[in-house]
């Protein structure tokens, strides 16, 4: 074959074709490998939330028998169909929890997001919710789902915690709305990571995507 001045660059299209073609292929297996397969729910029929985080997930069983305004709070939350104030100080609807992270952890006892500054104190702009203690349940048992407040009744809003431990001095204080059914070494993972004063993650610990999901 002889070549000519043009001969090179005609040659090299085909393999930066190739090249390209190779390269966006690995991006899209990297980015395959990265996404977490979707979570198995247990086969008991209910309500389950999917927290997918950046060191696992979590799923975990609401309680709409028990607390039903707060599990309706809280899906609106995670849904997106409830309005709360991002981190600019509007009013807007997202899903709530995709993107914070878990600004308070503390081991053998629990780990709480809900801050959309991750100071744990900033509102979320929306009414506080009624506690709905429910006598069968108490924190005798890791992987409870709960309301956070302000350490008064009837003042829990957006942020909620999970625990890692057998906190049974909360039981009356805190709304229990849910248990965890799979995930909880994850839960205790988070809780371990090194921290700075006031419990916050040294290195922050994000909520990727809260979803809901209804097994008939």
């Amino acid at each position: 074959m002889r070549f000519t001045r043009n001969s090179p660059r005609n040659g090299l299209a085909p393999v930066r074709l190739l090249i390209s073609f190779a390269g966006g292929l690995l991006a899209a297996l990297t980015c395959l490998a990265q996404t977490p397969a979707p979570a198995e729910l247990p086969a008991d029929p209910g309500l389950y939330a999917v927290f997918d985080t950046s060191m696992g997930q979590i799923v975990v069983r609401l309680y709409e028998d028990k607390a039903p305004a707060t599990v309706k709070n809280f899906v609106a939350l995670a849904t997106g169909t409830k309005a709360t104030l991002d981190k600019k100080g509007a009013m807007v609807k997202r899903h709530y929890y995709d993107g914070l992270t878990f600004h308070r952890v503390i081991k053998r006892f629990m780990i709480q997001t809900g801050d959309v500054n991750a100071s744990g104190s900033s509102p979320c702009g929306i009414p506080n919710q009624r506690d709905e203690i429910d006598p069968s349940l108490n924190f005798k048992e890791p992987g409870r789902l709960a309301m956070a407040n302000t350490g008064r009744p009837n003042t829990g809003a957006c942020q909620i915690f999970i625990t890692v431990g057998t906190p049974d001095y909360l039981t009356g204080m805190y709304t229990i709305f849910g248990q965890v059914v799979s995930g909880q070494e994850v839960a205790d993972k988070i809780s371990q990571v090194p921290t700075l004063p006031g419990d916050k993650p040294l290195v922050p610990v994000t909520v990727k995507t809260v979803t809901i999901h209804r097994k008939p």
